[in-house]
């Protein structure tokens, strides 16, 4: 993940007030030992993998683009390579201002600036606060002579424009009445938006023989610690929000009516071991003809926000295995084992490790932390009302001993090999390099499946000798081979590039696209390329693009390539 990536963005009521802040500069913590730590990379990793995307940014929207849009640069709480992100003058002065010309304030997260007088001349200007008061040490420091005044001008300067550049100062309190809030606030506008986001970020999984989309008829078993009780949201939401919104227990019911007869049993708690409500969870599944089982992680119980440290994922939260907590993968088993066809969804804010669901289990579907809206949209999903086309912005590891896992990762000298595994028969085939178990995801990025299938032609390049300057447009002709439904596919375009002076990804993201199909419908899907991206940091620090060949990958995840193609740069 990239420093743009982490990017978060602050709006604002009022129209066209946005405030955003890019984090977390120059790189995300790293675990070792059970600390977050210093990541300990070089100077190239730093410029290709932490900071890649920035200058092309800087560049192609300027100040009223990026750097107005980002109003602060959000440092990150580590150390690169011993030297602490907060008092970095080489990252926050050297690069940041003198290359990319950042011209407004850098802010850092809380109790990281524990020394101002080495944060402040770095180019480090505010501190987010939250309890800590070192500014108050900064007329003394100056007054001692420690710490020059035109320092603390530059910093204060800094953050100045940056409120001048947001109009702070003709109105300070851009905010709206409350008696216009629900003008805003909760209209049908706003949670038809609320249902589109969150069944188009829905993820399928697996589909066995077909079995979804469920018919909105006969008895549905509805199960799980998260199919209902409470709204299952990440981090910082309004007090007790849990209680705010559409569970899948009520979005099934909304979408059924008298229709169909739905049977809820909870099954077991989010946390605990205990298997005492098995055996209604067990009974409510076999008077059904399709079971929906509702497991995964959760964040902070909003009740107990503060302190509630109740939770499995979330900031400051970390777990040492990514399987299901306490008894719910037993859960899981025990309504598979009654032979009903089940249904198995994810709700989690981090990938879950259970390889063995996915075979076991008729269908198995991915939900990230929702909207309001959550319950309804799944249910769209369940019943075909939405044909899902969510991808996955990450990989689902097939246990934590492959992490970090990336499908980017560096080319390397030494192939993975045949992986080993356990037979039916519990005899061990041993694999080459990897004993047993495989490094390879479960699911790998830019994977989701649809209840559509979609053919792909022969990918076709507008040029293929071009210089670092050009554009390269990528073409290919997609079908939509179910005559039934609507569908909508992510196109995705990942480059290799094939003989390069220094270790590069073996292939990366460059470009893709979200296309809706009619019913057996073909389109011709155009994405373009700038070769000036495709660029690296040679062994004498310098972004280069080098002359070559540079590889064409056209697919529905990094995984599924349905076609290739080769252009070469002079």
């Amino acid at each position: 993940m990239n420093s743009t990536s982490g990017e978060f963005n602050e709006t604002g009521l009022v129209e066209n007030m946005q405030e955003k802040a890019g984090s977390f500069y120059v790189g995300y913590p790293i675990s070792w030992e059970w600390l977050t730590t210093n990541i300990q990379k070089g100077q190239d990793y730093l410029l290709q993998n932490t900071t890649l995307g920035i200058p092309a940014l800087v560049q192609t929207e300027g100040i009223h683009g990026f750097l107005i849009g980002n109003a602060t640069i959000f440092n990150s709480p580590i150390g690169y390579d011993g030297i602490p992100a907060v008092a970095d003058y080489h990252t926050l002065t050297e690069i940041l201002r003198d290359e990319w010309a950042f011209k407004l304030c850098q802010s850092s997260p809380i109790d990281s600036e524990a020394i101002t007088l080495a944060a402040l001349p770095a180019g480090n200007d505010v501190e987010m606060g939250g309890g800590s008061f070192n500014f108050k040490e900064i007329p003394e420091l100056v007054k001692s002579g420690k710490l020059d005044i035109k320092t603390v001008d530059t910093a204060v300067s800094r953050l100045l424009r940056a409120k001048f550049e947001m109009g702070l100062f003709e109105n300070p309190y851009p905010g709206v009445p409350s008696s216009q809030w629900s003008k805003l606030i909760h209209t049908p506008e706003a949670l038809s938006i609320a249902r589109d986001l969150d069944r188009e970020s829905i993820v399928l999984l697996e589909n066995h023989n077909n079995i979804l989309p469920l018919k909105k008829d006969g008895n549905i078993a509805v199960i799980g610690p998260m199919a209902h009780g409470f709204m299952n949201y990440g981090d910082y939401v309004v007090y007790q929000s849990q209680y705010r919104g559409v569970t899948p227990l009520d979005g099934i019911k909304n979408a059924v009516g008298n229709s169909a007869t739905i049977n809820y049993a909870q099954g077991c708690e989010r946390w605990s071991n205990d298997q005492s409500g098995f055996d209604e969870a067990i009974e409510a599944a076999k008077k059904s003809d399709v079971a929906v089982v509702v497991v995964g992680t959760w964040s902070r119980d909003q009740e107990e926000l503060w302190e509630g440290l109740n939770a499995t994922t979330g900031e400051h939260v970390d777990v040492n295995d990514l399987r299901l907590v306490g008894a719910q993968a037993p859960l899981v088993k025990a309504i598979i084992d009654t032979g009903i066809p089940t249904i198995v969804v994810f709700s989690s804010g981090k990938p879950v490790t259970e390889p063995w669901i996915s075979n076991s289990t008729a269908a198995l579907i991915q939900q990230f932390y929702p909207s309001e809206q959550g319950g309804n949209a799944l249910a769209d999903v369940l019943f075909g009302d939405y044909n899902p086309s969510g991808k996955l912005s990450v990989s689902f590891p097939r246990s934590v001993g492959a992490l970090p896992i990336f499908y980017d990762y560096l080319n390397s000298g030494r192939s993975i090999g045949d992986s080993g595994f356990v037979t039916a028969n519990d005899t061990l085939v041993f694999g080459h390099q990897y004993v047993i178990g495989s490094p390879l995801p479960w699911y790998e990025f830019g994977y989701g499946k649809s209840y559509s299938t979609f053919k792909y032609g022969a990918v076709q390049l507008d040029k293929t000798n071009v210089t670092a300057t050009d554009t390269v447009t990528v073409s290919i002709d997609i079908k939509n081979e179910d005559t039934t439904r609507n569908a909508t596919e992510v196109v995705q375009v990942y480059i290799t590039d094939e003989y390069a002076s220094v270790v590069v990804p073996n292939q990366q993201l460059k470009g893709f696209d979200k296309v809706v199909f009619g019913p057996g419908e073909t389109q011709t899907v155009s994405i373009q390329i700038h070769v000036g991206d495709l660029g690296l940091w040679n062994v004498n620090m310098k972004y280069v693009v080098e002359p070559g060949a540079f590889s064409v990958h056209v697919g529905s995840s990094s995984v599924d390539i349905r076609g290739n193609a080769t252009f070469y740069v002079a």
